[in-house]
């Protein structure tokens, strides 16, 4: 039984249903998904799922999101360092959490990265400036001075290419929205895997700020989130996989792509009392505003 189990875990999960009103996944991370991107894309557009914003968390994820974004019309990209990223340029990564044993940087290794991303933003396949934002779950104390800074200077970034800003909060909701006031947030905001609660997604509304919900959206224990969502105005809804992780009920645990974007927005959409069609539609267009595409 043990091996059956994790059989089924490795295995994808089936093909749903097509969505008849064609959407967007507005965050995935193609480059950490089996396959090629080609292959990932034709499968998510097989089920309606016709763009995707892919997402760049440091200097070669964020060239490769551009490079992909370039060579395909149905992929935007968007380039960042992400909120652990920071730290770990500056301070040294001796752990290899992000895949590379580094000794510290200091602050000319920063700004150098820093320098790409800028670089890279100004690129037109390149629609938004993120994942950037604020992380204390990974990243410990001595790193959240240097998390807020490369967050004020992502958005520098974003407002002075006028690209959108893809924010990454975990275990950071009030922190997060003060450097967003502070700074003066883009005109177009963006919380990926949106995971504060109502009285949150309420204050993100009166700021203009969208919310985008991906698969714990789906589990069962979630009623905080869900209550989220009711809460939040339909013209700032937008859904995410943020694929490989977060894979929606009932196939939590096993690997996400965007072609499972149909079973997130089923979910919402029963939640809502709303129609498929009439969510995928409002989902279509805020994506398209939100992005400016």
């Amino acid at each position: 039984m043990a091996a059956k189990k994790n059989d089924d875990r490795s295995t994808p999960p089936p093909l749903p249903e097509p969505l008849a009103v064609p959407v967007a996944d507005s965050h995935t991370h193609l480059d950490m998904q089996s396959g090629t991107p080609a292959e990932g894309l034709a499968r998510a557009a097989s089920v309606g799922v016709t763009t995707v914003v892919q997402v760049g968390c440091d200097v070669p994820g964020s060239q490769w999101a551009a490079n992909l974004a370039a060579e395909y019309e149905q992929v935007h990209a968007a380039v960042a360092l992400h909120p652990n990223e920071a730290p770990r340029i500056f301070l040294g990564d001796p752990d290899g959490w992000s895949g590379q044993r580094r000794s510290p940087g200091g602050r000319t290794a920063l700004d150098e990265a820093l320098a790409e991303i800028d670089r890279l933003a100004a690129l037109p396949q390149v629609l938004a400036v993120g994942e950037t934002g604020l992380d204390y779950f990974r990243t410990g104390p001595e790193g959240v001075d240097l998390q807020k800074e490369s967050f004020r200077r992502h958005i520098e970034i974003a407002k002075r290419h006028g690209k959108a800003l893809v924010i990454h909060d975990r275990e950071a909701h009030e922190d997060v929205i003060a450097v967003l006031l502070e700074e003066g947030a883009p005109e177009r905001t963006v919380f990926h895997c949106y995971s504060g609660d109502a009285a949150m997604a309420r204050t993100c509304a009166e700021h203009g700020w969208y919310l985008s919900f991906a698969g714990p959206v789906t589990y069962k224990a979630n009623h905080p989130l869900r209550e989220a969502l009711t809460a939040t105005p339909l013209d700032r809804v937008l859904i995410e996989t943020d694929a490989p992780f977060l894979t929606p009920h009932p196939y939590r645990g096993r690997p996400n792509a965007p072609y499972l974007i149909p079973v997130t927005l089923r979910a919402m959409a029963a939640h809502l009392d709303l129609g498929e069609d009439e969510l995928a539609t409002a989902i279509a267009a805020n994506t398209a505003r939100a992005f400016g595409y």
